[in-house]
Formats: structure tokens, sequence, C-alpha cells
């Protein structure tokens, strides 16, 4: 179905390929997993599948990928666009139109299906993704598990014997991952369609992959559990089982319940959290509306000193929103925030660095500089930090970056990664982070989970939006879950996990009812 032969690619004004080399074929009714370090090209194995790559990138293409039985050198994306569908890391970014329905026929208009099979495959479409409901709705509106069905639906539309997605669940909530992810299950197995996905988050995907394509070694088809064998790259339910020395290694929390039937009579302990200090921030009685949409109602948040906490719930919960109160932003149309006792709207220059530190979901905002090594010598300049810490934090998150990039020509996780090495240089009173752990990888997450536990222990009070509990659950002292723009919990990290089916970490579902978060928790039983 797809072909690489004796591939190489280089992209423009690099020193040394980024793919070398690449020998291997993906068959028909394949679900094949794309891991790799952020960076290291994952992206680009897709978009040599979809033509993408150099047609529309550039670069120097060596050797041959044939999909469906047609030359992607010679045949471009609109020739392809019939047998290969294609799903960025961001859906919105790739809708044309405005609803549900008219988005699903969009791809089959660009490409001259007739009247009649493009109404016939919009009705199909929607039974098959379960969108019947909000086949009327405007894309706006939907939740981030439902645009990235929407996504798939229109790409599937055109009937293509190949999807390629990246990242597909990287910005979604837990509920809404499982339900893209039992899509795609549906697609492989009912439908036969070969699905070629990149996916930094291995412990929602590595059990449903029936082959992985690692591209930090010999570039060749891997069979799940050997592909986790000898990287980092390892969920945690895998860590664990290489730690106790299960054979097999389970790739599944079902698997590994089985086999830790004797963990769960242990007498775990419990590490302590860090204890709240003195009130940093404020969110006093905040109501934000969006027209008819209430995005916050009567939302009151007190962040402490010392303390990490991760703010979570459902994509369009308002977590954005309320971190947009304590940047100062936007303020709300009823109650107030204060950051260190002021408005935060009213903190400018010095005095706005010196209290709050803040990385966007769209880090490209935080980009004013041609390269990647004048943003870093300017962060360095503006924090009075000896030349070369901004580069040293970058290089410390991702493993290779050419400081000569334009910052917009990164990679999504280098992009993330590159805001945060900027933005997290001091212990200021209050650090913001949305979302900060897309496209970075298990290693990249070791290290900045680390840094903010240093920044914490330094005084600095920690706001984390985040969908991954993973990281929650080795970082935080504290959750604070949204829903609807309501506060329902506020609470310490081990009782905020353990008791939600839907927030619970891998380890905690393997050793439940034990109250363990961790591999490192679970090792000490």
């Amino acid at each position: 179905m797809i072909s690489f032969e004796d591939v190489s690619f280089t992209h423009d004004g690099a020193q040394s390929a980024i793919l070398r080399d690449v020998d291997l074929t993906i068959p028909e009714g394949d679900l094949t997993l794309v891991i790799g370090r952020t960076g290291s090209g994952k992206s680009t194995f897709l978009n040599l599948i979809n033509g993408l790559v150099p047609h529309f990138t550039g670069g120097t293409l060596r050797g041959r990928v044939t999909v469906a039985g047609m030359d992607t050198r010679t045949h471009p994306p609109r020739d392809l666009a019939g047998s290969v569908g294609t799903v960025g890391q961001s859906p919105r970014a790739g809708f044309t139109t405005d609803t549900v329905e008219d988005e699903l026929a969009y791809t089959m208009e660009s490409l001259g299906f007739a009247p009649d099979v493009m109404r016939r495959r919009v009705e199909e479409t929607l039974d098959l993704l379960g969108l019947t409901t909000l086949r009327r709705r405007s894309l706006d509106t939907l939740s981030g598990g439902e645009q990235q069905r929407v996504a798939i639906g229109s790409a599937l539309t055109a009937g293509p014997s190949v999807l390629v997605l990246d990242e597909p669940t990287s910005a979604l909530d837990p509920a809404a991952a499982e339900e893209v992810l039992a899509a795609v299950h549906r697609l492989v197995h009912d439908l036969a369609i070969t699905v070629v996905m990149a996916e930094h988050r291995l412990e929602r995907v590595i059990e449903f992959a029936d082959h992985v394509v690692r591209l930090d070694g010999p570039l060749r088809l891997e069979e799940p559990a050997q592909a986790m064998r000898g990287h980092g790259l390892q969920p945690p339910v895998v860590r664990l089982g290489h730690a106790l020395g299960w054979d097999p290694v389970p790739l599944s929390v079902r698997s590994a319940r089985r086999l830790a039937q004797d963990l769960r009579h242990s007498q775990p302990t419990a590490p302590a959290r860090r204890p709240a200090g003195k009130q940093v921030a404020d969110v006093m009685s905040a109501t934000v509306r969006f027209g008819q949409i209430t995005a916050l109602a009567d939302v009151g948040v007190r962040l402490n000193r010392g303390q990490i906490t991760a703010l979570m719930g459902r994509n369009g919960a308002g977590k954005s929103t309320l971190i947009s109160l304590l940047t100062g932003s936007r303020r709300p149309q009823i109650g107030q925030a204060r950051v260190g006792g002021t408005d935060p709207a009213d903190l400018q220059g010095r005095q706005l660095l010196e209290r709050i530190a803040y990385v966007p979901q769209d880090p490209t905002d935080l980009f004013y500089t041609d390269t990647v090594a004048q943003e870093c010598a300017d962060a360095d300049a503006d924090t009075g930090f000896p030349p070369g810490s901004a580069w040293n934090r970058l290089t410390a998150l991702v493993e290779t970056v050419d400081p000569r990039t334009h910052p917009r020509d990164l990679s999504a996780g280098q992009q993330l990664a590159l805001a945060l090495a900027i933005q997290l240089s001091a212990a200021t009173d209050l650090i913001l982070l949305d979302e900060p752990t897309r496209g970075l990888d298990y290693p990249g997450k070791a290290v900045f989970g680390q840094w903010l536990q240093d920044l914490a222990d330094a005084g600095s009070s920690v706001l984390v939006a985040t969908h991954d509990v993973e990281l929650v659950a080795v970082i935080a002292d504290r959750v604070i879950v949204l829903a609807d723009g309501e506060v329902v919990t506020d609470t310490d990290v081990r009782s905020a996990l353990t008791s939600s089916p839907t927030f619970a970490p891998q380890i905690h579902k393997v050793l439940a009812p034990l109250p363990v978060l961790t591999v490192e928790e679970a090792c000490l039983l």
C-alpha cells in the first residue's frame, strides 16, 4: 500500500538529512504509529506520504515513495488526494467552511465529485463517525474532539485508502481523545483503511497500533512490544513493566492490571506534595461572557506561592479564559482578578516581567525575530542571564534545533520548547502555561516538569492548563477542574486523580484502589 524505497530527505538549507535510508512497506489496513523525539522528522515522514514533501516544502528527496501505486515525486498532492486523506495537528486551522455538513463536502467539491455522490458520502460519513446530530452546527461551536472527528470525516469523504494523522489527540481532553481513537479503530478494522499516525502521547495509542516506525534508529516496521524497548519514548505502563521485569511487557492497562494483582495488596507510602504558601493571585467571583455564551460563571480561584496547580477540564470548559484574566489580557464583566494585589491588566514593562510569565497555546505569538538564536539571545538580554542560558534550556528540551532556523519554521513541538525556554528563565511570582506539553516527547516533558518543580521550590506559583494527566500525576500539588465555566473540583492532586476515571493516570488504573499515581511510586511498593 505504502512503500519507501531507499528514501532520504533534506530540508533546504539544512546541513544533514532529517530522514535517511528509509526502506519499508506499510501493508493495507494497518495502523502504523510513527514515534520519535520532538523535531525528529515525524511530520516530514507523514508528508512524504501525502506529497506535501517535497511539492510544497521544497528540499531534496532521494529514493522513491509510492502510495497505491503512485510515485509521490511525479504525482502532486492533488493527484494523491483521492487516495490519501490528511488531518494536521490543528484541525481548526484546516477548516475552510462554516458548518459540519459543508466541511464534509468541501474536499469532494474541490475534486469535482457529482452532487448525488457527494450527498450520499456526506450521509455515510455522518453515520460512520457519529456526527449526525452535529450536521448543521457551526464549526466554531464544536468541542475539540468533535472538531477532530469532523476533520477526519472531511478527509474520508473523498474515499481515500490511506489516512495520515499528525498528533490527532495532542490537544484533546481524555474523553475526546477516546472518541477520536474509537473512530480511527473502526476505520482500520471495519473499512481496512490504512492509517499512519504520529503521536507523542503513546499511553493513549500504543495498544491500538499494528506496527511502529521509530525515527531514532534504523527505520523499519516493528511490532509494538519490540518497538517499546531501549529508548525513552515509553508510556508509563510500559516503563512499569520494564521496571518490574514483566515479560512480555504490557502495552495496555488491562494487561498490566492482570500482572499487578499481588502489588495491589501492598501498603503504599504516598509522598507528600508541596503545601500552599502565601497567596500570589486571586480571581474573585469572575464571570466572562462571549455574546450568549458564558465562558466563566462566578469563578473564584486563589493561587499560592511555591505550589504547582493543574487546571483541567474538557475542551471548552473555560481554562484559557481563566488564564486570560490572570495575564491581564481580558477583564471579567463581573468580578475581578489580582496578581500581588494589582489588576494584571495594569501591569507593564519590567513590573509585568517580574510578576508574570506566560506561554499561550500558540507559542508563535511570542516570537519576534528571524532566528532561533536571536530569540534566545534577546531572552537572555531581557532577563539579565548569561549569554547562552536560553539556548541551553532549549536544547535540554529538544535534541536537535538549528539556531539559524526561523522560529515559525520549527516543528510544533520545537516551537513550544523555544517558547518555554525564553519564558521560564526565572522564578516570577506567577507562571501561566496553556497546554505546554503539546508536541513534547517524554524526555522533554521530564525536563520541563523538573523546571516547574524547581521554579515552585524557588517561590513561584505555577498554573498549568493541561489535558496531560500523566504530567499532572508527576508534578502537580493541586488540581482545579472546570466544567461549563464553573469550578467543580479544587483539591490535592492525589484526591483529584484517584477519584476520577476520566483523569486517572495509567499507573493508578493499573493499581487501583491503591492511591498510586506514578511509576516511581509504584516501584516503592
